[in-house]
């Protein structure tokens, strides 16, 4: 088998992928995380775009996660992606849907104002509902009992709500019970957990509450109130 070295980054969801991935097909690697502030040379002499992940194979070296995964998929068993050549396109297409939710996430926790906040919530409202649809309905996974590629793009999103949710005191998946059952299920995996950092909810509370945004501000006020029930 490949040498194979995980470049990532600790919040970045694309390289959660990856790692999910290479957990569900049990294969060795490394993991290298670097500070995307201050990018290291010798990073930014192997990486086309800047951006994590990359995946380190022996000399050569892949970048993008749906291409890594992709990759991952077709040399490591077990395969992920359906051999069915329709529902593998499907499933793909849902894939790129993950990306699209995950920058209508970034959208939502940079929005400067409440006015903003509450359109992009609206937007990411409309995309659950119509993921709900699709998603298969005995689960526990996107399109049924087997985990697959669409289940590891997916996972590193819903992460975000555990820190939105508290401090919103909103339900981003009420009256969504696919999806409700669907990201417990994710949540409880192995391999999704194993993606992140100990305090990784932590770490991205920290780094939602210090963009210039009103969903900082939210956050602010549910640590202040929590500090002051502390003293009292």
């Amino acid at each position: 088998m490949a040498r194979l070295e995980l470049v990532s980054f600790v919040l970045c969801p694309y390289a959660q992928r990856a790692a999910i991935v290479l957990a569900e097909k049990g294969a060795p690697f490394t993991r290298t995380d670097i500070d995307l502030a201050l990018k290291p040379d010798w990073f930014l002499a192997i990486s086309p775009t800047g951006r994590v992940p990359l995946l380190r194979v022996d000399d050569e070296v892949l970048f993008e996660s749906a291409a890594i995964a992709e990759y991952l998929d077709e040399t490591i068993a077990p395969r992920l992606l359906p051999a069915d050549a329709l529902q593998r396109a499907r499933q793909r297409a849902f894939v790129e849907f993950a990306s699209g939710t995950l920058a209508d996430i970034a959208a939502l926790y940079m929005a400067p104002d409440q006015d903003g906040y509450a359109a992009k919530r609206r937007a990411l409202r409309t995309r659950f509902a119509r993921l709900e649809e699709e998603l298969d309905p005995q689960g526990p996974y996107f399109a049924g009992p087997g985990f697959g590629l669409v289940d590891a793009a997916f996972a590193p999103a819903f992460r975000y709500f555990d820190v939105i949710d508290p401090a919103t005191c909103e339900d981003s998946f009420d009256r969504l019970p696919r999806i409700a059952r669907w990201r417990a299920a994710l949540g409880a995996r192995p391999s999704v957990i194993r993606a992140v950092v100990p305090d990784f909810t932590a770490r991205l509370a920290a780094f939602l509450g210090s963009r210039p945004s009103h969903l900082a501000a939210l956050i602010a006020a549910v640590t202040a109130c929590a500090a002051a029930r502390l003293d009292a």
